[in-house]
């Protein structure tokens, strides 16, 4: 029997997985949650397999809480079901260490796939994130948009500001220094050869890259 986990901040998206998933006699759901606090506490409580996470949440983002996910259950499969096409995050969530990524409007049935591969310790790639890997491969390290270039902190802050948020309060949601989150403000920015918070914000719009 495989445990799942089901994090989404929209009560009708867990209920409809709940009784999807509750039609395979493999599956089980033990347990939801609605934020990214909630999926660190269902963790704690719960031995998961594989957690099914969405990207956009209350407060603190997928892409914050996959990080601390993989510190507390690093044996944990983690299945990014979101509403972002797969060329906006998949490769760069795949390399901070979630175990597949899947766009809502995919097949409930590859859900189902997912959860049995990633279940058996493998990362499962779609096809569409399988092409996109082939790209990032066979492109030099130079190539490809500014963004996927930024490491996994860097990502998060630059995510964070182009959000409107202030360096103090990225400090205080990613318990770091202020004067780290401005060391990693301006690597971001000679990386991405963008100039003040609202150049980060437009790529951000023009790239899809917010809610």
């Amino acid at each position: 029997m495989i445990a799942v986990g089901i994090v989404d901040d929209h009560a009708i998206v867990r209920s409809g997985l709940r009784q999807y998933l509750s039609e395979h006699v493999d599956l089980r759901v033990v347990g939801e949650a609605a934020s990214g606090r909630e999926a660190i506490d269902l963790v704690r409580q719960q031995e998961i397999n594989v957690l099914i996470m969405d990207l956009s949440m209350p407060g603190q983002s997928g892409l914050d809480v996959l990080a601390m996910l993989r510190a507390k259950a690093p044996d944990m499969g983690i299945l990014i079901l979101s509403g972002y096409p797969e060329e906006h995050y998949a490769v760069n969530l795949i390399r901070q260490g979630a175990s597949g990524y899947l766009n809502k409007e995919c097949d409930p049935s590859e859900i189902v796939e997912a959860i049995r591969v990633i279940s058996l310790g493998k990362r499962y790639i779609s096809p569409n994130v399988a092409d996109l890997l082939a790209q990032h491969l066979g492109r030099g390290e130079d190539e490809g948009l500014p963004h996927e270039q930024l490491s996994e902190r860097e990502f998060q802050v630059f995510l964070k500001l182009a959000k409107g948020k202030t360096a103090g309060e990225i400090a205080d949601e990613l318990s770091l220094s202020v004067k780290t989150v401005s060391t990693y403000r301006t690597r971001l920015m000679t990386k991405m050869a963008l100039h003040s918070n609202s150049d980060l914000t437009y790529y951000a719009l023009k790239n899809g890259l917010l809610d």
